[in-house]
């Protein structure tokens, strides 16, 4: 089963004074705040999280994660057998995922110090109103 995500592609342009990586595509309207993660290290995975109301749009830039991505079906006891869509993002691809509402995400990162950037729709103090979490082993068999 496909999930509602999408990804946003980007392009670069080069010349002899070096490049420009750019996503004109991504409408940045609905953004409030962003952030950057860089895990410790590439064992670790961080999540499950997701969020009832607000949407994450995911873009690496530097490195390369593996995003595993699936749709809550019941906010106080969610299934454990969720089918999981899963997508590994690479800088040099240059393309955003957006993930909508109702998603729960968990990543880890593929080199080390690899970055994550990550746009959200809601500022900061709505994010603790909006954050579910669980395990890293809950959803996954």
């Amino acid at each position: 089963m496909k999930l509602f995500t999408s990804i946003i592609q980007g392009s670069v342009a080069t010349d002899h004074r070096g490049q420009i990586r750019f996503v004109n595509e991504f409408d940045m309207s609905e953004i409030k705040r962003f952030y950057i993660i860089k895990n410790s290290d590439i064992e670790m995975i961080r999540g499950w999280r997701a969020h009832r109301i607000e949407q994450r749009w995911f873009y690496v830039l530097s490195g390369a994660f593996s995003l595993d991505l699936l749709c809550i079906d019941n906010w106080e006891n969610p299934s454990n057998s969720l089918p999981i869509d899963h997508v590994d993002l690479y800088s040099s691809d240059m393309k955003v995922l957006h993930v909508p509402p109702g998603y729960g995400t968990a990543f880890r990162a593929l080199e080390p110090n690899s970055e994550l950037l990550v746009f959200a729709d809601y500022g900061i103090d709505h994010a603790k109103l909006d954050d579910y979490t669980w395990p890293p082993e809950y959803f996954f068999k």
